[in-house]
């Protein structure tokens, strides 16, 4: 996201943009990635909502919550791309907030990596999951990325 500070974080996190809503997608290639052609749309403050009950010492990933949100609304697949911003949007408008923090550090991408787009970038998720124990770890050689390692051991279930 560019010019963070000149936005409201928290208007956009409880602006809900007509969501939830279902769409029917069309094209083949999606069906086929996502496993059907039920699509849902969940607003930003319910990705917010998740994000704050998983507890110290525990991690979610973007993907679990799509499924979980997919799961409970009877839809194929959770929208990704909003996904992702609207995780980003729970972040800074937690960031904007003085008190009522949301642990968003505790969530990551695919893979257990680390996220970019968050407060601070990677530096401090990654100064934040390692103050709860976890390790984070670097792979790749030009493109480094971070990744917590041995995520998948300190999984929260939804």
């Amino acid at each position: 996201m560019a010019n963070e500070d000149k936005k409201d974080f928290n208007a956009m996190l409880n602006d809900s943009k007509d969501m939830p809503k279902f769409q029917t997608i069309t094209d083949e290639k999606s069906i086929e990635k996502y496993g059907g052609d039920r699509m849902y749309f969940a607003p930003p403050i319910d990705y917010d909502k998740i994000m704050r009950m998983v507890p110290p010492g525990k991690l979610i990933t973007i993907g679990t919550i799509r499924e979980y949100f997919a799961r409970i609304n009877g839809a194929d697949f959770t929208e990704p791309i909003t996904a992702g911003i609207f995780v980003s949007i729970a972040a800074w408008a937690s960031f904007q907030r003085d008190d009522d923090k949301t642990p968003y550090w505790r969530t990551l991408k695919a893979d257990g990596e680390l996220n970019a787009k968050y407060p601070g970038g990677i530096e401090v998720q990654k100064e934040l999951l390692e103050k709860e124990g976890h390790t984070v770890i670097t792979k790749g050689r030009k493109n480094i990325r971070y990744y917590v390692k041995d995520y998948e051991n300190t999984l929260f279930t939804l």
